[in-house]
Parts: structure tokens; C-alpha cells; sequence
């Protein structure tokens, strides 16, 4: 008999999960298998700390049962309790030796997965990172991880505890009387079946919530970033209903997921309370018939709920767990992302790099379903200055992901010098290439780390000559601590131009064989460009150069320009000759 189709996929989505759930399982075990020793350690106190919180009830019974009228035995009872009070205080010390541990190894777990989550981004290819929000990442790495540790901490502290305090308390019961344990056993699955069907329903929430928190996240921090673009645009209405919506998401989503998790301690006690009141109830028959002395049915009392009570702690561990997996799950997937093809053994680190740059029918696309560049040609000889034109989206800032291999070609190949890019290692291709773009990119630290980032060789009179020339040296001499004043990611609190110039001056001090400007001088004053010019000038003779730009000033002394529409070179050739061609140059630059 075949189930209904909603049956099959109801089930085919409950197995999926399930096989999700044991491969993120491997994966953590794979990171705590480091540390088994200090785990076979923790297990260990786990059993003597289950042992001794079982032993004392059975002390109490001793006590209770010394106290009956005519047979009050003071010297025993003192015995008795004295074990009490030594057995708890040893507990006591052995449950803080084992959280020591247990925080221990978590947050060491935990660490080695950021760690390696950070080490993967770095070499991941652009294209992951041009389709995932940073924000999503950075959700991903700090908060997810986060409720990962929180989770796997619970887990470690109360799993393995509750699972050895329910078997054991059931072996003593056993020994002690099996009736009652025959009827603690039969109403113990109520238990069980709460459990299971509350973290079923609160995985998919926390996957969902988790999911949700990483497009806030990347929203947040993408506002934050730009918010002088959101004000300059009038933004600020869109920008918050976009939140409200995503906030709603949230709170809808949350709201279920913690509504069923609180469900597990309410449901669970019911049950534990129902065990409670059978044991008592039969105990209390067994001490009216005189099968069991009150003594005992105290001990039996006791287990009955240290006996639940584990149900309790393990079910409330179980929706935690679901929560840590959902999160782990959102780790894990960037820890599995293929990086960067590796370079191939044979690659070359050429020793100089004369600058010539050849493109044969090379095509490109960022999606397979729309073409982009296709069959681009190009021969730069070395020392050309090379000015790429055209407009927005014709593929001129592809142009420069592909030269520095930022992206692989799909056709066709790139070749400097003569040798195909893809026989050069990248850290060579782009130590080749000294970049200048429009949006600038500095680091936190001191204004000269990061004008030595491309040449931590230099010495401090070619730093200060690489300055002048980039005409940044005065204002860094204003600065609190001149060369040494330290700036925060991105800047801090310097000018876009200001930013600018540092990042020329990085290029004048590192001087490549071969440049890359892309509107260099996009966000500096007319009378600091004119003297920026010059000092390109300088830069760029003997040095093959590639300049995207937009302005006539920029392009009008290059060797060849190439104007690009649609992906494809539709014209090239010098200023003088291009205009009178009067083609799509000439009406660039009248528009």
C-alpha cells in the first residue's frame, strides 16, 4: 500500500533532516576529537558525580529509618549523616572540576570553528562573497557561533548526566522493588513522546530564526556603512520599512520557536508529577502491607524524581541542541564551501615582469544564463598606458577582475608576457599589478602599515619620498602623531580624499611593473589632481598601465583607448583618433 504523496513528502523532508542532523553531528565530533581526553575525563566525573547523587538517598533512607519511635539509634544516624555531608561535598567538588572543563572544551571547539570558518573566507572566491552579505557572514561567524557554544555547552553538562542518572537510578530500583519500577517504567515514555515531538518542531524554527537574524544583520551593517548614501538618497523610510518587515519575520518566528521549547518544562513536570504520585501511591500500599519501610519508600520517593527529573533537563537540552545544529548547520556550510582553486604545482613566480598583456577570445560571465564579455581581444605592449571607456555595466571593471584574477576566464585566456595567467601563481600576477580604486581600502593601524603593506621592505626616507610624490606627506605631517598616528578600519575619521592619497601613496612606495587606476583621483580636489596627475605621469612612464575612467582629463594622454559597450571592443585607438571617427567615443564624450 502506498502512503499519500503529502505522507511520502512529510517523510522524505523528516529523513533529509535527520541525515542533516548526523552529518553537522560528525562534523562536531570531528572538532572534539582533539580533545577526547579531557571528554573520557569529564564522563568519567559525570558517573562518579551520578554515583555519589544517587548514594545519598539511600543514606537519608538509612536515617529515616533509624528514627522510628523505639528504635532511634543517635550514634548511627550521626554516622549517616557525617557520609552524607562528605559524599555531597565530594560531589559538589567533582561537578566543578567537570563545568571547568566542559566550558573548557567547548570554548575551544568553538574557537577552532571560527577559526576555521575565518581561514575559509579568506580563500574563497570572489563570486561566493559577491553573493552572500557581509552582514550574513558576520552573523554567521560571531552570533550563530555563539548560540552553537551556548548549546553544545548544555549538552555536554546535562546529556550525558541525565542519560547515566536515568540508568542508574533505574538499576537501584530495580534491585530495591521491581513492582514500582515496573510502574515508574510504563509511564515513563510520556516523557519521551513530549520530548520528541517538541524538538521536532523546534528545529526548523531555529534554522528559520537563525536565518532570519543573518539578513538583519547583514541589513544593519550594510546601513551602517552606507548611511551617508541612505540620507543623501532620502532612504531612511524604505531602510526602516524593510526592517519593520524583516523584525516582524523575526518576531513571528521567534515567538513559535520559544513557545514550543517552553512547552518541554511544563509538559515534561506534568508527567514527572503524574510518576510522583503513582510511586507514592503504591509505596504507600507496600508500607500498609509491610513490604517496604518508610525508609525505603523515601529512597523510592526520591528516585522517582531524580529519575524524571533527568527528562526534564534532557529535553530542554534537546531544543537547545536543535538550536546549536541550526546554527552549526549555517557554520559548517561556509567551512564546506569549495575555496579558491589552488594554484597548479607547475605555476611560475616569474623574477621580472616586463608588462606586455595579451587577450585572446576571452568570454566571461558572472551568471551561465547572461553573457557579459565574449570573445575579447587585446594586445598591450609593455609601457602602453591603456584607458578603458564606455558605459556603466559594459564590463570595464570585469576587464580588471579578470586581469588580476580575481575571476577565471570561461574562454579563452589572459597572458602576460607571453605566458598564460593561469601558469603564474595569483600572489605573483597580483604583486605584479599596484591597484588605486574608487572606493578605498585601508586597515586599522598606523599610517605607515599601510603604506608599507605593499612593500613592508621600505625604509622610512622611501616611505616619506613615495608621500611627497602622492602629495600626502602634508597632511600626514597635521596629523596628531604624523606617520605614526593611528587610524581606524577604513579610515577613521580621514577625508575620502585623504584616504585617497593614502592609497596612492601605497602604490607610488610598492611602484609594480604594471598599474591599475580606477578613477584614482575620483574624491580629490581639481588643484591636488592636477599635481596627482603629474605624479602618475612619473609613475606610469615605463610601466604598462590600464585606466578606468569616466572624465576626458583622465584618459586624454593614453596610448590606446578602449571604448566597451555590451561586454565587446567596439572601437579603439588614441584621443585624436578616435574623435574623428566621430563614433561612440565622440558621443561619450558630447554626452
Amino acid at each position: 500500500m502506498k502512503l499519500p504523496g503529502i505522507f511520502r513528502k512529510k517523510n522524505s523532508e523528516k529523513s533529509e533532516k535527520s541525515r542533516e542532523s548526523r552529518r553537522i553531528l560528525k562534523q562536531v565530533w570531528a572538532y572534539m576529537a582533539d580533545y577526547r581526553t579531557g571528554i573520557i575525563i569529564t564522563l568519567f566525573l559525570a558517573l562518579l558525580i551520578v554515583a555519589g547523587t544517587l548514594y545519598v538517598p539511600i543514606l537519608i533512607g538509612e536515617v529515616i529509618d533509624q528514627l522510628m519511635p523505639g528504635y532511634i539509634k543517635l550514634q548511627a544516624i550521626v554516622k549517616s549523616l557525617i557520609k552524607i555531608g562528605v559524599v555531597v561535598a565530594i560531589t559538589a567538588a567533582m561537578q566543578w572540576v567537570m563545568n571547568v572543563m566542559n566550558n573548557n572544551i567547548t570554548y575551544e571547539v568553538v574557537r577552532d570553528i571560527r577559526k576555521d570558518a575565518f581561514e575559509k573566507i579568506q580563500r574563497l572566491p570572489l563570486s561566493y562573497l559577491d553573493q552572500h552579505p557581509s552582514g550574513d557572514l558576520v552573523s554567521r561567524m560571531m552570533t550563530d557561533t555563539d548560540q552553537f557554544a551556548d548549546g553544545l555547552l548544555m549538552g555536554f553538562t546535562q546529556l550525558f548526566t541525565g542519560v547515566a542518572t536515568i540508568v542508574g537510578t533505574l538499576v537501584i530500583m530495580l534491585k530495591l522493588s521491581w513492582i514500582i519500577t515496573l510502574v515508574v517504567v510504563l509511564i515513563t515514555p510520556l516523557s519521551l513522546f513530549v520530548a520528541s515531538y517538541i524538538a521536532t518542531h523546534t528545529y526548523d524554527m531555529f534554522k528559520k530564526q537563525s536565518e532570519i537574524r543573518g539578513r538583519q544583520t547583514a541589513l544593519i551593517d550594510e546601513t551602517l556603512g552606507n548611511e551617508k548614501v541612505v540620507k543623501a538618497f532620502g532612504q531612511e523610510d524604505e531602510i526602516l520599512e524593510t526592517f519593520g518587515k524583516i523584525n516582524e519575520e523575526l518576531e513571528s518566528v521567534s515567538l513559535k520557536a520559544i513557545f514550543f521549547s517552553s512547552l518541554t518544562n511544563p509538559c515534561t513536570r506534568f508527567v514527572n508529577s503524574i510518576v510522583y504520585a503513582a510511586v507514592a501511591l503504591t509505596g504507600g500500599f507496600a508500607v500498609c502491607s509491610m513490604h517496604m519501610t518508610v525508609g525505603l519508600l523515601a529512597v523510592f520517593l526520591s528516585y522517582s524524581t531524580q529519575y524524571t527529573k533527568p527528562f526534564n533537563e534532557i529535553s530542554g537540552v534537546v531544543t537547545e541542541l536543535q538550536n546549536a545544529i541550526a546554527c552549526a548547520g549555517r557554520i559548517f556550510e561556509i567551512i564546506a564551501q569549495e575555496p579558491e582553486s589552488a594554484d597548479s604545482l607547475s605555476a611560475k613566480e616569474p623574477d621580472e615582469v616586463k608588462g606586455e598583456v595579451t587577450c585572446e577570445n576571452v568570454s566571461f560571465s558572472y551568471v551561465p544564463e547572461k553573457k557579459l564579455i565574449e570573445n575579447f581581444n587585446l594586445s598591450v605592449q609593455p609601457g602602453q598606458n591603456v584607458a578603458i571607456v564606455g558605459p556603466t555595466g559594459c564590463g570595464k571593471t570585469t576587464v580588471i577582475n579578470l586581469l588580476m584574477r580575481f575571476y577565471d576566464v570561461d574562454q579563452g585566456c589572459i597572458k602576460v608576457d607571453g605566458e598564460n595567467i593561469q601558469n603564474l601563481t595569483r600572489k605573483s600576477l597580483r604583486s605584479s599589478y599596484g591597484m588605486v580604486l574608487q572606493d578605498t581600502w585601508l586597515r586599522s593601524g598606523t599610517i605607515r602599515d599601510n603604506i608599507k603593506m605593499g612593500k613592508p621592505s621600505a625604509t622610512d626616507e622611501e616611505m616619506v619620498a613615495a608621500a611627497k610624490a602622492a602629495y600626502s606627506d602634508s597632511f600626514i605631517r597635521r596629523l596628531p602623531n604624523g606617520y605614526d598616528t593611528v587610524i581606524g578600519e577604513d579610515g577613521g575619521s580621514l577625508s575620502q580624499g585623504q584616504k585617497q592619497l593614502l592609497c596612492i601613496t601605497r602604490v607610488m612606495l610598492a611602484l609594480p611593473p604594471m598599474l591599475i587606476l580606477d578613477e584614482a583621483t575620483s574624491s580629490i580636489d581639481t588643484r591636488t589632481e592636477i599635481k596627482i596627475q603629474n605624479a602618475f605621469t612619473r609613475m606610469m612612464e615605463d610601466r604598462t598601465t590600464f585606466i578606468v575612467a569616466h572624465r576626458l582629463s583622465t584618459i586624454r594622454n593614453a596610448d590606446l583607448i578602449l571604448v566597451m559597450k555590451d561586454g565587446n571592443i567596439i572601437e579603439q585607438g588614441d584621443h585624436n583618433t578616435l574623435l574623428a571617427q566621430n563614433g561612440f567615443y565622440a558621443e561619450l564624450l558630447r554626452a
